[in-house]
């Protein structure tokens, strides 16, 4: 069975603008007003203090008023934290910083750090 031309050439063509756009709207996804994942951060931010920065193991740690949030990486590449774990954030600042906006005036809890220790919880702090 042959291919006709033209059905071929609209193959090509899609496939470039494919790997083109898709490479392109990567590019930009991962760029913003925030700073790469791998920068450290300490900031006053909604009348919180918040930090953050590669930990020992080089994966993301931060700090909510001294208190320890975990941030955990998703499969886009983005972040969420247990405070706000429906949305992903391009990097760990932002992911904070939802966290921060979610949380209002309430105090963060010391069970936001326990990474897959809950009841019920997987050991890897995966949910089914």
């Amino acid at each position: 069975m042959t291919v006709p031309r033209r059905t071929a050439l609209r193959s090509l063509f899609a496939l470039a603008v494919t790997a083109f756009t898709g490479g392109a709207l990567a590019r930009i996804g991962t760029k913003g007003p925030d700073r790469p994942p791998g920068d450290v951060f300490d900031e006053m931010y909604a009348g919180r203090r918040i930090q953050g920065g590669p930990g020992p193991d080089g994966e993301p740690q931060a700090l909510v008023d001294g208190r320890p949030l975990h941030l955990m990486r998703c499969a886009d590449g983005g972040f969420v934290t247990p405070i706000d774990h429906y949305e992903s954030c391009p990097t760990p600042l932002a992911a904070v910083r939802t966290a921060v906006d979610v949380l209002g005036s309430a105090r963060l809890s010391r069970l936001a750090a326990a990474h897959g220790t809950h009841p019920g919880g997987s050991p890897r702090g995966v949910h089914a």
